[in-house]
């Protein structure tokens, strides 16, 4: 049997090969028993299809295959190159159920796929991965004037700095507030998604979503999502209608945690430091936005992944500023 080769996604070979129709394999059988049944398969087909010639030259086809068996050792049974000139109908019953085994190579190829390639001298281990790290710093803490949220504004990719001048906080509502942290895309999408459904409360409910229920559609739009490979870290906060600051961290797991202090990133070690340091329930406004800056700066010190300059929104019960 002549070698196959793959072009254009279609198998291509010598002649003896165009009467294999669909390539595939069977180890049931020995070979031996395939090659007699397969001989025998023809005989019978010969005399019911095909006149006095076509019975002479599939008889000289058997006899030429069995030569060929027996001096080469081969498992391809005769018939299946009496087949490549015999009539259609003839040809067709006898592929029809073709169960000799193949040579790896060709039994790799199905329908012009191949399943398992490896160009010499590489293997899969050596294509690059599109896994990249990703780095920020984003803080939120409760005090007795409301809530500070403070982030940094570099966008990463692995080594290399996309941006320096990315929003990482975006609006919900009047008085809820989301951050970024992980993809840029997977929390700008979800946190949009999220204003929209609080949009829609609004306007069905005639009433401000609140933040418990915000924080949980949106874990619950994350734990739905969870095996999609997204990389989501956002605080939600903000004031309900009853004037209660809450914050809420949510992540790409689907975990939500309510607290009244929070760090995220691959700065937030270094925040956190600060924060448990300076930070008093008691604060004014002006020390907690101080105190907020000075974490993120702090952070962007020791932390390669965060820099740019510093955002800070302060949220009270009238409303959310930057």
């Amino acid at each position: 049997m002549g070698f196959a080769t793959l072009t254009q996604g279609r198998i291509q070979g010598t002649a003896s090969e165009a009467c294999f129709g669909e390539l595939r394999t069977n180890n049931k059988m020995q070979p031996e028993l395939m090659y007699k049944r397969n001989r025998s398969r023809l005989a019978a087909t010969v005399r019911s299809k095909a006149g006095p010639g076509g019975r002479l030259l599939a008889a000289g086809a058997v006899a030429a295959g069995f030569l060929f068996h027996s001096a080469n050792g081969s498992i391809a049974s005769g018939s299946h190159y009496a087949a490549a000139n015999l009539p259609r109908g003839i040809k067709g019953s006898l592929l029809a159920d073709d169960t000799r085994p193949l040579p790896s190579f060709i039994a790799d190829i199905r329908g012009g796929d191949i399943e398992h390639y490896d160009t010499p001298g590489t293997s899969s281990s050596s294509v690059p991965s599109l896994e990249f790290a990703h780095g920020t710093t984003t803080i939120s803490f409760i005090f007795q004037g409301g809530i500070i949220a403070a982030v940094d504004s570099r966008a990463s990719l692995g080594s290399f700095v996309g941006s320096k001048t990315t929003q990482k906080v975006l609006p919900v509502n009047s008085h809820i507030l989301g951050t970024m942290a992980g993809g840029a895309a997977d929390c700008m999408f979800w946190i949009r998604k999220l204003k929209s459904q609080a949009l829609l409360h609004e306007l069905t409910e005639s009433s401000r979503m609140s933040v418990a229920r915000a924080s949980r559609l949106l874990s619950n739009a994350l734990y739905q999502n969870r095996g999609l490979g997204l990389s989501v870290g956002t605080m939600v906060m903000g004031f309900d209608e009853d004037e209660t600051p809450k914050i809420y961290y949510v992540d790409n797991t689907g975990v939500r945690i309510e607290g009244d202090q929070f760090a995220v990133g691959s700065g937030g070690t270094f925040a956190l430091g600060i924060l448990d340091t300076e930070r008093r329930h008691g604060l004014s406004e002006d020390e907690a936005i101080a105190l907020g800056i000075k974490a993120i700066r702090h952070a962007t010190f020791r932390d390669a992944y965060s820099g740019g300059f510093i955002n800070v929104f302060l949220i009270t019960k009238d409303g959310w500023k930057k």
